[in-house]
C-alpha cells in the first residue's frame, strides 16, 4: 500500500535513485535501480554465502534488514540533497532443501515493512510497504574434494526472479478545492516494492576451507540480467564480486569479512517514453560503481544460528547525482535439520561413519561419505 502526505498544493522535486546494497547474498539492497527484493541489487540477504546443503537437509532462514540514508553524490564527490532522508526496513525470508548431495533448491521472498523517502525540510513524504519478488534459486556442486587438511568446493547456480508487488502504484500530489478532483503521479521506483521485472540470476562459489585451523577463505560472483517491467523500463543490469575470510572460535562464535565490488549498469527505456516528464526520472543519473567492507558476526547453538553484518562503503561513483550509500545493517536467524532420522545400528551391527564427522554420514554398511567422498570408517563399539 502506497501513501502519500501532501503539505503543499505541488510536489517537490526529488531524483528517484540510489546507489546501495546489501552484503550478500546479502546479500543487498540498491534502493531504486535494483534488482530484486523490491530493489535489491543481490537478492540472496541474510548470512555469509554458502554454496549447497547436505542430502536430505531443510534450512529456514529470516532476516530484518534497515537501510537509510540522506547522502547524495556526483560522481565521486557529496552534493546537495535532493531530499531530506530514504529509509526501508526489510523483512526477507528463505526456504532451502538439499534434493541431493550436490543440489539444493531455494525458495526466496521479502516484504517491506516500509520504504519512505522524506521530502526536503519534511515538506513531502511517500510511503510504501508491501510484498517484494518470489526468487527461485537452485544450485549444484559441480566440485567438492575434502580431505583431513583442506576443503574445496565450486558450486555455481541459476536463479529466476518474478516480481510479485507493485512497482506502478500512485500517488496523490493535488486536490482541487472547488471541485474535488485529484491527480496522481506514479510513485517514484525508490518507495515501489519491487521493479516489477522478472530477471534471470547468475551465481558462482568458490569454498577453500582449513579444518584444522577452523579458517575458511571464499568468494562469490553474481551476474543479474534485468528484464523490462510493463513501464518500459529496463533497470541496470548487476555485477558483484564479493572476497570472504571467516574463523571460527570456541566452536560456536564465527567472524567474517568481506570486501566486495559492484557494478550497476545504467538504466534502459522504450524511446516513446519520456521517463523525466511521466515517472520523473532522469536515466541521466542512473548506475553506479561501488567497493564495500562487509564484517559479520554469527553464533551456532545446536541446529540455529544467529548473525549480524554491516556494511561500510570504501569507495563510490555514481552517474549524474544519486542517492549515496550511508547505513545498512542486517540481522537474522537461520535453522538447519535433517528431514530423514539418524541412523542406529541394531545389537550385532556395525555403524559406518565419516572420518571427517560430516553430518549424515552414518551407514550400516562400508561406502563412501555422501558429503565429501571419503572412505567410510566402521566404528568400535
Amino acid at each position: 500500500m502506497l501513501r502519500k502526505h501532501v503539505s503543499s498544493l505541488l510536489p517537490t522535486n526529488s531524483l528517484l535513485y540510489f546507489s546501495f546494497l546489501t552484503a550478500f547474498f546479502s546479500a543487498g539492497e540498491t534502493l531504486a535501480q535494483g534488482c530484486c527484493s523490491g530493489g535489491s541489487g543481490s537478492p540472496i540477504a541474510g548470512g555469509a554465502s554458502q554454496g549447497v546443503l547436505q542430502d536430505r537437509q531443510m534450512e529456514i532462514a529470516s532476516s530484518w534488514q534497515h537501510i537509510s540514508s540522506d547522502r547524495f553524490k556526483t560522481g565521486e564527490k557529496d552534493t546537495a540533497r535532493q531530499f531530506d532522508l530514504y529509509t526501508s526496513n526489510y523483512l526477507y525470508t528463505k526456504i532451502a532443501y538439499g534434493v541431493t548431495k550436490d543440489f539444493t533448491l531455494s525458495l526466496e521472498s521479502g516484504y517491506y515493512l516500509n520504504k519512505t523517502q522524506y521530502g526536503l525540510d519534511k515538506s513531502d513524504t511517500i510511503s510504501s510497504s508491501g510484498i517484494a519478488d518470489l526468487i527461485i534459486f537452485p544450485r549444484y556442486d559441480v566440485l567438492n574434494r575434502t580431505t583431513e587438511e583442506k576443503r574445496v568446493e565450486l558450486t555455481l547456480g541459476l536463479g529466476y526472479k518474478i516480481p510479485l508487488g507493485k512497482h506502478n502504484d500512485s500517488n496523490l500530489v493535488y486536490t482541487n478545492p472547488t471541485t474535488g478532483q485529484q491527480i496522481f503521479t506514479t510513485s517514484p521506483p525508490i518507495v515501489q516494492p519491487t521493479n516489477g521485472s522478472q530477471d534471470i540470476i547468475g551465481y558462482a562459489f568458490f569454498y577453500r576451507g582449513f579444518p584444522q585451523h577452523n579458517f575458511r577463505l571464499f568468494s562469490t560472483a553474481l551476474y543479474i540480467r534485468k528484464g523490462w517491467n510493463s513501464l518500459g523500463q529496463k533497470f541496470g543490469d548487476y555485477a558483484s564480486i564479493g572476497i570472504f575470510a571467516g574463523k571460527t572460535f570456541f566452536k560456536n562464535l564465527s567472524v567474517t569479512g568481506q570486501l566486495k565490488g559492484e557494478v550497476i549498469a545504467p538504466m534502459q527505456h522504450d524511446r516513446n517514453i519520456d521517463m523525466l516528464a511521466l515517472y520523473n526520472i532522469d536515466v541521466k543519473s542512473t548506475g553506479n560503481k561501488k567497493i564495500a567492507f562487509v564484517p559479520q558476526l554469527s553464533y551456532t547453538f545446536k541446529a540455529f544460528t544467529v548473525f549480524a553484518l554491516s556494511e561500510f562503503p570504501l569507495y563510490e561513483y555514481v552517474n549524474g547525482v544519486q542517492v549515496s550509500a550511508k547505513t545498512q545493517v542486517t540481522a537474522g536467524i537461520s535453522c538447519r535439520f535433517f528431514t530423514v532420522k539418524s541412523v542406529v545400528p541394531k545389537e550385532g551391527e556395525s555403524l559406518f561413519e565419516c572420518p571427517m564427522k560430516c553430518e549424515r554420514s552414518a551407514r550400516l554398511s562400508a561406502g563412501k561419505c555422501k558429503v565429501c567422498g571419503m572412505d567410510l570408517v566402521e566404528q568400535k563399539r
